[in-house]
C-alpha cells in the first residue's frame, strides 16, 4: 500500500520526477519525461506495479529527512539499534540522460540494508526481462524501454523482484545508479554517482541563490520556487501542473485526473511568481512555450498541452492499477484538453501584458497574434463554457470566465501597439465596456450585492476571489467586499476555502473533495487588498503549516482527516503560496499586480 501523500518527497531533474516515500521506497517514476509511462507505479497501484526500496532491515529503524539546502537532493538519515546511516537520493542534472542515483553512507556503528527493486514498464503492467551484464551491471528490457542499474552490490532474483542485502559501517559508501534508454540502442551510461551528486548540488545552489527575498517568508518561498523549477521541462520551458496522475481529490472517489501536462492558464501566475522572485530567464522560457503552444487558429486554442505543446492528450483508464487507496479510475491523459474555457484568452493577454511591464520582451509578431485571438474572442465571448474548474457537466456563463474575457480586451486597449492603430484601441475598449456591462447586469446577486458563480445563479465560486483581484472594480467598491464576505459565508469550511459546492451538481460528478489550497491563498491576497492584514497573516501561517516536513504542498487538503489530497506536489498551490507571500511582504496583492494596469499602482507597485 502506498504511503500517505504528505509522506513523499519529490526528486527532479527538470525533465521528469520521482516520488520517494518516508520508508525509502521510490513509488513513482516516469522516464524519460514527466508524461512518459511509469516504470514505478506502486503509488497508484500495488508493490507489484513497480517500486525501488532501499531501507534498513531493522523494522524499528527511525528516519529523519531533509533536502540539501536549496535543492531537490534528498538526504534521509536512519537510526537503528546497531548504528546510523544515510541515503542520498537525486535525479542527476546530466544533459539528456535521465535516471535516479542513490548513495548509502555509514555514519556510525553498523546498519544492515535491504534493497528491493521491482521494475514494471507501461504503468506497472509490463514485466521486463532482467539480465546480468557483469558483476556491477544489470539491464531490464520490455518493448521500447531499457533500464540499466549499476552498483557494487550483487542483486539476486526473488520471484519477479531483484533483491540485495548489504551492510555499511562508518565511512562506507555504496552507490546505486539507474538510467533509462530506448531499447533499440546501446545501453545508456550511468553517471558517476559522486560526480553526479556534486554537479547536481552545484546546479541547484546556483539557481536557488538568485531568489529575491520576502523577509520572514523567504525559506518557504525559495522552496516553492525550487519545486516550480523542478516541475519545468528544460528542453521546452513548459511547466507541468504536477508530476503525478490520479492522486484523488477524495479518497475512494472518482475525481482522479492526470496533471502531467502544461496548463496555459498557469502562465499568468507562474510568470508573476518568477518575475517577482527575479527569475526572468524562467519567465521568458515559459512565455516562449506559451507562444509556441497556442500558435495557430484561435478557434483551436486549448486549455492544456503536452510538454512540447502537443495537442492530442486523449484520456483513457488503466484498469490493472487499483488506484491510490482504492481510488478509481486511474486516468492517463486529460479530456479537459478538448474543453472550451473562455477565461484562457484573458489569462494569456494578461500574462503577456504582465511580462512586458516587468521587462520580459515579446516577439515582434505578438501584436498580430493577439489581434487575431481577440477578433475570435469577440465572436464567442457570449457563449457558455466549462470554466476554470473544468466541469464535466453542462456549460454555463461563468462570471470568472466573462471577467477574463473583459480583461483580454481591457489590457489590449491599454497597450502601446507596434502598429499604433487607434481603431483597434477603440474597438477593444468598446468590447471591454460591453462585457463589463453584461457582467454587472447578470453576474451580481441583487440581494447580497456580490458576484455569483454564473449568470442567473445564487451559488458562490472561489474563482470570484480572482475576479476581485483584477481592477474590474476598485478595491473600495462595495461589491468587492461583499464577494469576499460571501465566499467566507458559503465556502469557508474548517478555516479553508472550497472551490464551490460540489453538491450543486455543476460539475457532473458525485459530491465531495478536499479544500483546494490555491483558493485559500487567494483569500489571503484579498485580505491584503482590503487592508485586513492580521487576518491575511493568520490564514497564510495556517496554510504554510499544511506543507509536509519538506515544504511540499498537494492540490487539496482534508481538514477533518488532516491529510493532503490530489496530485503532488502541485504547481498551482506553490505558485499561489509565492504570490501570497509577496503580497504579505510588500503590502499589496501580487495577483492583483498581474491583472492591474500600470496606472493603478504607485511607483513601488502598491495599488492606489
Amino acid at each position: 500500500m502506498a504511503s500517505r501523500i504528505e509522506d513523499y518527497a519529490m526528486l527532479g531533474n527538470c525533465r521528469s520526477a520521482a516520488l520517494v516515500a518516508r520508508d525509502g521506497s521510490v513509488d513513482w517514476l516516469c522516464l524519460p519525461r514527466f508524461d512518459s509511462a511509469a516504470c514505478f507505479a506502486a503509488l497508484i497501484g500495488q508493490e507489484e506495479n513497480g517500486r525501488w526500496r532501499i531501507a534498513p532491515s531493522d523494522p524499528d529503524a527511525i528516519c529523519t529527512r531533509r533536502y540539501l539546502d536549496g535543492s531537490l537532493v534528498l538526504e534521509t538519515e536512519w537510526q537503528t539499534a546497531t548504528g546510523r546511516a544515510r541515503v542520498i537520493d537525486l535525479m542527476p542534472i546530466d544533459g539528456e540522460q535521465v535516471g535516479v542515483t542513490r548513495i548509502v553512507e555509514g555514519i556510525e556503528g553498523r546498519v544492515d540494508f535491504e534493497v528491493v527493486l521491482t521494475l514494471r514498464f507501461d504503468y506497472g503492467n509490463a514485466v521486463p526481462w532482467v539480465s546480468r551484464v557483469d558483476d556491477a551491471t544489470m539491464t531490464a528490457i520490455a518493448g521500447p524501454d531499457l533500464i540499466v542499474v549499476r552498483s557494487p552490490v550483487t542483486f539476486d532474483g526473488e520471484g519477479l523482484h531483484s533483491v540485495a542485502r548489504f551492510k555499511v559501517r562508518k565511512g562506507d559508501s555504496v552507490p546505486f545508479s539507474l538510467a533509462w534508454g530506448p531499447s533499440h540502442l546501446a545501453p545508456p551510461d550511468t553517471p558517476e554517482p559522486y560526480g553526479a551528486l556534486r554537479d547536481t548540488l552545484a546546479f541547484w545552489d546556483g539557481w536557488s541563490d538568485r531568489c529575491n527575498g520576502t523577509g520572514e517568508w523567504s525559506d518557504i518561498v525559495r522552496r516553492s520556487l525550487v519545486v516550480l523549477k523542478g516541475l519545468s521541462y528544460l528542453p521546452t520551458g513548459g511547466i507541468v501542473a504536477a508530476p503525478t496522475t490520479s492522486l484523488p481529490e477524495q479518497i475512494g472517489g472518482p475525481r482522479n485526473w492526470d496533471y502531467r501536462y502544461c496548463w496555459a492558464r498557469d502562465a499568468t501566475f507562474v510568470l508573476s511568481a518568477f518575475v517577482n522572485a527575479g527569475y526572468h530567464d524562467e519567465a521568458s522560457a515559459w512565455r516562449d512555450w506559451v507562444r509556441r503552444a497556442v500558435a495557430g487558429s484561435p478557434g483551436q486554442l486549448q486549455v492544456l498541452y503536452g510538454l512540447a505543446g502537443e495537442r492530442r492528450l486523449e484520456e483513457f483508464e488503466v484498469p490493472w492499477l487499483a488506484g491510490y487507496e482504492g481510488s478509481t479510475p486511474v486516468r492517463i491523459g486529460n479530456a479537459a484538453s478538448a474543453q472550451f474555457q473562455l477565461d484562457i484568452f484573458g489569462e494569456l493577454v494578461g500574462a503577456f501584458a504582465h511580462a512586458v511591464r516587468h521587462g520580459v520582451a515579446l516577439q515582434p509578431e505578438a501584436d498580430e497574434v493577439q489581434t487575431v485571438f481577440l477578433e475570435h474572442l469577440a465572436s464567442i465571448w457570449r457563449h457558455p463554457d466549462e470554466g476554470i474548474w473544468e466541469i464535466r457537466g453542462e456549460p454555463r456563463h461563468f462570471v470568472h470566465s466573462k471577467v477574463m474575457a473583459w480583461l483580454a480586451f481591457q489590457r489590449a486597449s491599454e497597450q502601446e501597439r507596434h502598429d499604433s492603430d487607434p481603431r483597434l484601441t477603440l474597438r477593444w475598449r468598446a468590447m471591454a465596456d460591453e462585457i463589463k456591462a453584461d457582467i454587472l447586469a447578470k453576474g451580481v446577486d441583487p440581494e447580497r450585492g456580490c458576484f455569483t458563480q454564473s449568470y442567473g445563479s445564487k451559488e458562490i465560486d472561489a474563482s470570484l476571489l480572482l475576479v476581485t483581484l483584477t481592477d474590474f472594480l476598485p478595491p473600495d467598491d462595495p461589491r468587492v467586499a461583499a464577494t469576499v464576505r460571501a465566499v467566507e459565508e458559503d465556502l469557508l469550511v474548517d478555516g479553508f476555502v472550497r472551490r464551490y459546492d460540489t453538491r450543486s451538481g455543476v460539475d457532473g460528478l458525485p459530491p465531495g473533495e478536499g479544500q483546494f489550497l490555491p483558493c485559500s491563498f487567494w483569500l489571503v491576497e484579498n485580505y491584503v487588498l482590503l487592508g485586513r492584514l492580521d487576518e491575511a497573516r493568520t490564514l497564510f501561517m495556517r496554510l504554510i503549516g499544511l506543507a509536509n516536513d519538506l515544504g511540499l504542498l498537494a492540490e487539496e487538503y482534508d481538514p477533518r482527516a488532516k491529510r493532503l489530497l490530489g496530485n503532488f506536489p502541485q504547481a498551482f498551490s506553490h505558485v499561489a503560496l509565492v504570490n501570497a507571500a509577496f503580497s504579505l511582504a510588500h503590502g499589496y496583492s501580487a495577483t492583483a499586480d498581474i491583472h492591474a494596469t500600470p496606472e493603478s499602482q504607485d511607483p513601488q507597485g502598491v495599488r492606489a
